[in-house]
């Protein structure tokens, strides 16, 4: 028997009975006492075991989301050099009918970008203040940013990164927010629902192999509130595209 393994026993046996001589001093004081019978194990059924396993996804929603931002250049290769309202104006520039004219969904989102010259998260610039964290592990801070899309009570959130002086859009995600947070190399949204007392919680996570944030995690969570939501969040698979936002480097 290993020398380790020897140690281990003694000590064990030592403390075995040192509990024993206190429960015989002190009666049942103190003692031990049994937590009722253990629940059986049952392991997992595997239903419709004939089934033929698909191959393919039955719909397209999107899993990976990257895109370079055309006619942005980090010429420093520094993301902080770039203007978050830039980056927003060239997101809102590919789509005009969503962001101009009166029957345009987010109509008040263009018009109110002409309040953004003091900068994201100033006045009533629609374009949130951005926050700086390292999310891909290279040492270097993305950036993460958001922008209300307007009427409605829809939030825009979206991270970005920097590759041979490109900006890269790596994770795009639209829906009614109750909070944000960056947790290691995650970005967690948390969404109200329908159901009254629970939430929606997505989580993102950095893949290196896809060099994009994945949604590794999809819950619906407890929150202990019974009041019915008014705007509840659409559920993951009909989207178009973690508490407050966790602190993080500022400009």
């Amino acid at each position: 028997m290993p020398r380790s393994r020897l140690t281990r026993t003694g000590a064990l046996s030592a403390l075995v009975a040192l509990l024993l001589s206190a429960a015989t001093a002190c009666g049942d004081a103190g003692g031990l006492q049994g937590a009722g019978p253990t629940e059986t194990a049952v392991s997992p059924d595997k239903l419709w075991p004939m089934l033929t396993p698909a191959s393919r996804p039955a719909y397209e929603i999107g899993e990976v989301n990257r895109e370079v931002v055309k006619g942005v250049t980090v010429a420093g290769g520094d993301i902080r050099d770039v203007n978050p309202v830039t980056v927003v104006r060239k997101e809102l520039d590919k789509s005009p009918g969503d962001y101009q004219g009166k029957d345009a969904p987010y109509r008040d989102t263009g018009r109110l970008m002409a309040r953004c010259a003091a900068g994201a998260g100033h006045g009533g610039c629609p374009v949130l203040r951005p926050y700086y964290r390292d999310l891909t592990g290279d040492g270097h801070p993305e950036l993460t940013l958001g922008f209300r899309l307007m009427p409605g009570k829809t939030t825009a959130v979206r991270v970005y990164t920097v590759e041979k002086q490109r900006l890269v859009q790596v994770m795009s995600w639209d829906d009614a927010i109750s909070g944000v947070e960056l947790a290691g190399r995650s970005v967690i949204i948390r969404s109200p629902s329908e159901v009254a007392g629970y939430e929606y919680r997505l989580q993102w996570t950095w893949d290196a192999d896809q060099k994009a944030m994945l949604l590794t995690h999809d819950e619906m969570l407890r929150t202990g509130q019974r009041e019915k939501t008014p705007h509840p969040s659409a559920p993951p698979s009909s989207s178009a595209s973690p508490s407050p936002s966790a602190s993080a480097s500022t400009p």
